[in-house]
């Protein structure tokens, strides 16, 4: 009889087949072990035939709708049976020894109960993975730093780069890729069903430090993220569903004036 397994993977997918498939197997690259749960978002582009001709040992659950991101995750979280669960984007692919990484942390640091790793695109550019918790302040800061990266300011690659350089405790990492104790996932309820898509992440980590666990960047891990491929699809639909689950995480965390004036300020540059 096999040993079980010490990792649950997660990876949710909306017409991202090629994504997919390298995702997937990056997975069993890491660890041929690893149980692997791949939810389908009611992919048209043969994602759900793909992984289970080429995929056979992935647990496949094949959502009639697209659920969002949220839900269908905690559907997968409901299945996974390893105490660790990795949540991997399907445009997102393991570097190789970044689970082992990832796990060694858990394992050594008890009080942690989610860590995340460095992200890079497809150039090894490095990505604003993580970052504090969402206020206007700190809003500001962290779309000026995204918003250097895509245009590859010299000061906002050194930003990162120094930022990235070391473990710290920010508020939230992303959730392009994440290794959390089922335990704690279950403790929380999983993630919030109300955000289909964006914020969920940082929304989940705000929860699990409330609720006594840390959240840790570690630089000894590293991902690789083709970012958006997804959402990309169907932009105006993305922009809409950004703009809710922002008003969502302001409602829920930063209070009622926070949440006017965003309101404002999308009903001012969003029309």
């Amino acid at each position: 009889m096999s040993a079980p397994p010490r990792v649950s993977a997660i990876v949710v997918s909306y017409n991202t087949r090629d994504d997919l498939r390298r995702a997937i197997a990056s997975v069993a690259a890491a660890s041929p072990t690893t149980e692997t749960i791949v939810v389908d978002n009611a992919s048209s582009d043969g994602s759900a035939a793909m992984v289970r001709g080429e995929f056979p040992r992935v647990q496949l659950i094949a959502s009639p709708e697209n659920v969002g991101f949220s839900r269908a995750n905690n559907a997968a979280i409901a299945r996974a049976q390893a105490p660790l669960v990795l949540f991997l984007n399907s445009d997102a692919e393991l570097k190789p020894g970044c689970l082992e990484a990832l796990v060694g942390v858990l394992d050594a640091r008890p009080e942690v109960g989610a860590v995340g790793p460095r992200t890079v695109d497809g150039t090894g550019t490095l990505q604003a993975s993580f970052g504090p918790a969402l206020t206007p302040w700190n809003e500001w800061g962290q779309r000026r730093l995204v918003r250097g990266l895509r245009r590859r300011a010299p000061w906002a690659l050194a930003r990162i780069d120094q930022l990235a350089s070391r473990e710290h405790e920010p508020g939230w990492v992303s959730g392009s890729c994440l290794l959390a104790r089922r335990q704690a996932l279950q403790a929380i309820g999983g993630f919030d069903e109300g955000f289909f898509l964006y914020e969920e992440d940082v929304d989940l980590c705000l929860r699990l430090r409330a609720a006594g666990w840390r959240i840790l960047f570690t630089p000894a891990a590293e991902v690789i993220h083709r970012e958006g491929r997804s959402v990309s699809q169907l932009p105006d639909r993305a922009r809409a569903e950004y703009d809710r689950s922002h008003l969502r995480y302001y409602r829920k965390h930063n209070g009622r004036l926070a949440t006017l004036g965003l309101r404002a300020y999308l009903a001012l540059f969003r029309s």
